[in-house]
């Protein structure tokens, strides 16, 4: 393992890994703390075609780069190793050179989320611990609840009762124990970590334990790998707490110091209208540190916080890679579904589908040049949230058992005959 030290992103200070369990003590929980490694010994060690020569497909094929000994046991689940789908119909709609689908819905519990649970459940077992904790609107918390059913680790989670009913029936499925919160997704937070710190739980809690973005960072591996080592000139992902960006971020700048990529792709982060905190941040110039809690509202459940809290890494991973947010209106987000699906056969949950509205508001904005080569990041499967999919799908057309009822019906829609 070549973790060097965990840093904190606001005052800079410096702790061993078995120093400090999640954030700095002196900064407290804006605090979050970046695992740093020695990259000269990384540069010794392994190689890009150690990589290419693994016969691993998972996020696994990075282990050198991740937190964990040799010896450490891993989940056995298949995380990583998603598809990235060439989308030209995608990129003729929305006006750009290039465009790639990375489809992380296709993790085993349909979310990108499987990865930062991956390694936090990796790292528990090398702890000796017996119970993981997590608080979420559901994506994170189904990933722990996989993950920990996979090796026998108990899950305990907080969830706020107004989630997708689907999430929900995840969480059971795996066994976990779910404690339905009446509140939102922060009151849920603040419990999950109140009862961790009573009870002595691992807690999993994103922008919270320093091991969630190491998980995520993987995703930006797999996209520079299977470009060839070619990094994209942008990536559109939706944020909501901020983890993922923070850790396709990390993933990114692992690499350039790594001599392994070219440069920094920008990074466009998207967020709903009703809940673009960090949208606001970044506007405004202001210290996402000390920004105040809002009241979030937005169909798309997995990116609505009223206080993200990986707020500090998230706008500073925007600002240094010069790329945007953008916030788009929540018919936006939903009319992205079908258009994304349509254009590149991937179904996204609301949440994923907002790159697309994102997208198209970066190149309105201009953060999006169209001779750039984009990569619009899928972190959710839509069978996560069918209702809102419903909502924008179109209606069937009932007919008849015969024949002359479907003649009726292709008439109307205008459908080609070749005989």
């Amino acid at each position: 393992m070549f973790v060097a030290e965990l840093r904190c992103a606001i005052c800079g200070r410096s702790y061993t890994p078995d120093e400090v369990a999640y954030t700095c003590p002196h900064c407290g929980p804006a605090g979050v703390l970046d695992v740093l490694y020695d990259i000269k010994a990384l540069r010794a060690a392994v190689s890009r075609e150690d990589i290419a020569r693994s016969a691993d497909t998972t996020l696994w094929r990075y282990r050198p780069l991740l937190p964990l000994a040799a010896a450490d046991r891993v989940p056995p689940l298949a995380v990583g190793g998603t598809p990235l789908y060439d989308a030209p119909r995608l990129a003729a709609d929305l006006g750009l050179a290039q465009v790639w689908v990375k489809d992380d819905g296709r993790n085993p519990t349909g979310s990108l989320k499987d990865r930062a649970s991956a390694v936090v459940v990796a790292r528990a077992l090398a702890q000796g611990i017996e119970v993981v904790t997590t608080a979420s609107t559901g994506n994170a918390a189904a990933a722990l609840a996989g993950l920990a059913a996979s090796v026998g680790l108990l899950a305990v989670i907080f969830v706020p009762a107004s989630a997708p009913e689907a999430k929900i029936a995840q969480l059971l499925t795996y066994g976990a124990h779910v404690l339905l919160v009446q509140g939102n997704y922060d009151n849920a937070f603040d419990l999950a970590v109140e009862a961790a710190e009573r009870y002595g739980w691992y807690n999993r809690n994103t922008g919270m334990n320093p091991y969630t973005v190491e998980g995520k960072k993987t995703v930006a591996y797999e996209i520079a790998e299977q470009l060839g080592w070619q990094a994209p000139d942008v990536v559109v992902l939706s944020v909501g707490d901020g983890n993922i960006i923070s850790g396709v971020h990390k993933g990114f700048s692992d690499l350039l110091a790594l001599g392994w990529i070219g440069h920094m792709p920008r990074l466009i982060g998207v967020q709903a209208d009703g809940s673009a905190a960090c949208y606001q941040a970044w506007k405004t110039g202001a210290d996402p540190a000390t920004m105040p809690p809002i009241a979030s509202h937005t169909v798309a459940d997995s990116i609505a916080a009223d206080l993200p809290r990986d707020r500090v890494r998230a706008v500073r991973a925007v600002r240094e890679t010069g790329g945007a947010f953008v916030s788009v209106p929540d018919d936006a987000i939903l009319a992205g579904i079908p258009v994304l699906a349509r254009l590149s056969g991937v179904f996204a949950e609301p949440a994923a589908a907002a790159t697309y509205a994102g997208a198209r508001a970066a190149l309105a904005e201009g953060h999006i040049q169209p001779d750039e080569r984009v990569v619009l990041l899928v972190t959710g499967n839509g069978l996560k949230d069918i209702k809102s999919a419903m909502r924008v799908a179109g209606a069937g057309h009932p007919v008849a058992p015969d024949i002359v009822a479907v003649e009726k019906v292709r008439q109307a829609l205008g459908l080609p005959t070749f005989r």
